[in-house]
């Protein structure tokens, strides 16, 4: 799992780092604080791009196949090694610097024990923090921090739904566990355009994925159906590693709709954010009539009108349907790229 950072939350990032190497300079030496926020960035940073799959990539996928067991034992010798060559390369540049006077380059590349504890107390306890947020998802995160769902609260949202098509027939032909895998990949492939477009994934529910914005952030560029076709292409331009991986090319179904709805924390052993109201449903139908009317991606003509569509996308209107439990008919729109022709074949309604 690769942790995705905002240019602000890497900053906060560093600023902690650094921060916790100034107090430890300042409390053990009562000086230097620039010196220890240096260390620090040198001996935790690499830890943190370790966790990242940004170095070393074979050797943490290798390590998370291990039992509990050897791969805690194994991490914490990896991050002893990063630690130890963080504070030498830390030192070797104080010391080429002329920051260490000539008598002290000893010193200045050979950590003590009380350093790699405390710079070991730092990054584990980022990793633990990073590992949470990465699981709860980061808009949750921060709101399960700073408590602001615990009372409900009404709010406007966006949500899309996306579902692959034909997964069944794909665990029959290939099993559960393949199935397991194929899903992990293409979540995995979602989840950088949520990113770039500042959504957050509420849930995975089998083989779909419930995406959610704030109205604003939603509508403001289109910044959703953005995000929409970006996942689209990511997979159309990867179609070759899909099909020598997988033996075919996922097939999505995505829908569109925004609206009112209740947010409340729940639960007592585990806490999640749930959403609640006619918005959701109306989102879970909508995405429905992706298999019935044999389009691709659709969006409700009521969240449509708050945004400007994106020039490369084509609308077809689908005029008014009945959607199960909402007195009101729901107005249907079919979006797609200029050119291109809907992905899906239509079936009979149930």
């Amino acid at each position: 799992m690769r942790w995705r950072f905002s240019t602000f939350e890497g900053l906060l990032l560093l600023l902690a780092i650094a921060g916790a190497g100034a107090v430890y300079a300042w409390v053990f030496y009562g000086k230097g604080a620039l010196i220890g926020a240096t260390y620090a960035l040198f001996m935790c940073l690499p830890i943190i791009a370790f966790e990242r799959r940004v170095i070393f990539r074979r050797l943490n996928r290798r390590i998370h196949a291990f039992s509990t067991p050897v791969f805690f034992i194994a991490s914490l010798a990896i991050y002893f090694v990063l630690l130890d060559i963080g504070y030498i390369a830390a030192g070797l540049i104080m010391q080429t610097s002329g920051v260490f006077g000539e008598d002290d380059w000893m010193e200045a590349v050979t950590p003590s024990k009380t350093v790699l504890i405390y710079a070991l107390a730092i990054s584990g306890s980022l990793v633990f923090i990073l590992r949470v947020r990465e699981l709860l998802g980061r808009d949750v995160f921060l709101s399960l921090l700073t408590g602001r769902y615990r009372r409900p609260v009404q709010e406007e949202r966006v949500f899309l739904f996306i579902d692959l098509a034909d997964s069944t027939a794909y665990a029959e032909r290939n099993g559960d566990l393949r199935m397991q895998e194929y899903l992990g990949r293409l979540f995995a492939t979602i989840a950088d355009p949520v990113l770039r477009y500042r959504g957050s994934i509420d849930d995975y529910v089998g083989d779909a994925a419930v995406i959610t914005w704030p109205f604003d952030r939603a509508t403001s560029n289109a910044a959703c159906i953005h995000c929409v076709f970006d996942i689209l292409e990511l997979i159309d331009a990867d179609a070759h590693r899909w099909q020598k991986e997988f033996g075919e090319v996922p097939r999505l179904r995505a829908a569109l709709h925004g609206g009112t709805i209740v947010a409340a924390e729940i639960g007592l052993d585990k806490h999640k954010i749930t959403y609640f109201g006619d918005t959701v449903n109306t989102t879970a139908r909508l995405e429905g009539f992706c298999k019935t009317l044999g389009h691709q991606v659709l969006v409700s003509v009521d969240l449509a009108r708050k945004m400007r569509l994106p020039h490369y996308v084509r609308v077809e209107d689908l005029g008014e349907h009945a959607v199960k439990g909402r007195g009101q008919k729901l107005g249907v729109l079919a979006l797609r790229v200029a050119g291109s022709t809907p992905a899906l074949s239509p079936t009979p309604a149930e």
